[in-house]
């Protein structure tokens, strides 16, 4: 009995301390698998953090571009802007120019028309007084008729 008791307890610490050391060398160091699945999560977390990066770069570009695309149209539109202000203007100072051509011409007209119309009166006043200056004479006509009775 004695040899089976030496059997039964020799083989009994020898299997704990088996048991025993597998089940410590689990828990202190990490399985493959476990290794690899944090790895794969790290991996995963830094390309999230790279993607999240090359989308703030992204919105940041396209931001600057439309920035860029507004002032391009506001250069634009004050371009076209300005230049029908200049057209405009050009428009206005030769449509003011005739206005006061047409306005030259007119005064000049009506001051020919007022000088002829002064020689008028002018002559037919000097041609009035003229007929007054004259000396009347008797009608022939008359003195005819006298002299036939």
């Amino acid at each position: 009995m004695l040899p089976c008791l030496i059997a039964v307890v020799g083989s009994g610490p020898l299997a704990g301390c088996g048991g025993a050391s597998a089940g410590r060398s689990t828990a202190a160091e990490p399985s493959a698998a476990d290794v690899e699945r944090s790895e794969e999560a790290a991996q995963k977390k830094q390309e999230a953090a790279e993607i999240a990066e090359d989308r703030d770069l992204l919105s940041r570009i396209e931001a600057k571009k439309r920035e860029e695309a507004a002032e391009q149209n506001a250069k634009r539109t004050e371009a076209i802007a300005a230049a029908k202000a200049k057209k405009k203007e050009l428009v206005a100072a030769k449509e003011a120019k005739h206005k006061e051509q047409a306005a030259e011409a007119n005064a000049k007209k009506r001051e020919e028309t007022s000088k002829a119309e002064a020689r008028k009166k002018q002559e037919a006043s000097k041609k009035k007084e003229e007929e007054e200056k004259k000396p009347l004479s008797k009608p022939q006509g008359k003195t005819l008729l006298k002299a036939h009775v």
